[in-house]
């Protein structure tokens, strides 16, 4: 175990979940911090509270590491609008080669945000559950983005942070594997009751992956993901 602290970034939905069982398996002590910038999903800021809660239940000593959770305001990037996280339009591939999904400076913004938490709670490690390896193409998931930013936090803020990235070169049917791994299938029971991935909001539908639209990019990677590992078990 590391005594050193790490931060989450725990958006509600199932990489990041994944990736907060990762970092309760690997450091003493965990804290989350989640963004609230007005997404069409909002639904993702309420069952995140649902895997936290469900997590301390089933996992006690993960409860023991579980720390303080918070949630902050990112409406900056709902003011700049114009993408389909956040207005009511059809997702769909822009001129310049990206969804419309894609916020211009969102995980950068998230980064520097959840910094500064850890500069204020002794935190060094700092978790995200980004990924180039099976998503939508967005240029600021990318392990060059994420380093870049690591070395202008640790020079902004005089520190030391360590970003993680234990999705950053597996694909979703890794990601399923890595959770059965780390919980078995209490954990991936978890993850299809209490996450949210659906880019549009829907959390009415229950497939055999959790719930969603199934027609959306977010919903289409987390299904594919299912069927392989599903398949290879």
């Amino acid at each position: 175990m590391n005594d050193e602290g790490a931060l989450v970034l725990l958006s509600g939905g199932q990489d990041s979940a994944t990736c907060l069982a990762w970092a309760l398996d690997r450091f003493s002590r965990v804290e989350t911090v989640g963004f609230d910038y007005r997404q069409r999903h909002a639904v993702e800021l309420r069952v995140r509270q649902e895997f936290l809660t469900a997590l301390r239940a089933a996992f006690p000593v993960w409860a023991d590491r579980l720390g303080e959770d918070r949630v902050l305001d990112a409406g900056a990037l709902a003011a700049i609008g114009d993408t389909a996280m956040i207005d009511q339009v059809a997702i769909e591939i822009g001129e310049n080669g990206l969804p419309n999904t894609f916020v211009p400076g969102r995980n950068i913004l998230f980064l520097t945000l959840a910094a500064a938490v850890a500069y204020r709670r002794g935190l060094r490690h700092i978790v995200t559950g980004v990924c180039e390896t099976d998503y939508s193409g967005y240029p600021d998931c990318r392990d060059d983005t994420v380093k870049a930013v690591q070395v202008a936090l640790n020079l902004g803020m005089e520190s030391r942070f360590v970003l993680h990235t234990p999705l950053m070169w597996v694909d979703k049917a890794e990601t399923w594997r890595m959770a059965a791994d780390l919980g078995g299938d209490v954990l991936v029971e978890m993850l299809v009751e209490h996450t949210h991935s659906c880019y549009l909001g829907d959390h009415e539908t229950r497939h055999a992956w959790g719930y969603g639209c199934g027609e959306c990019p977010a919903c289409a990677l987390r299904a594919a993901g299912w069927a392989r590992w599903t398949e290879a078990r």
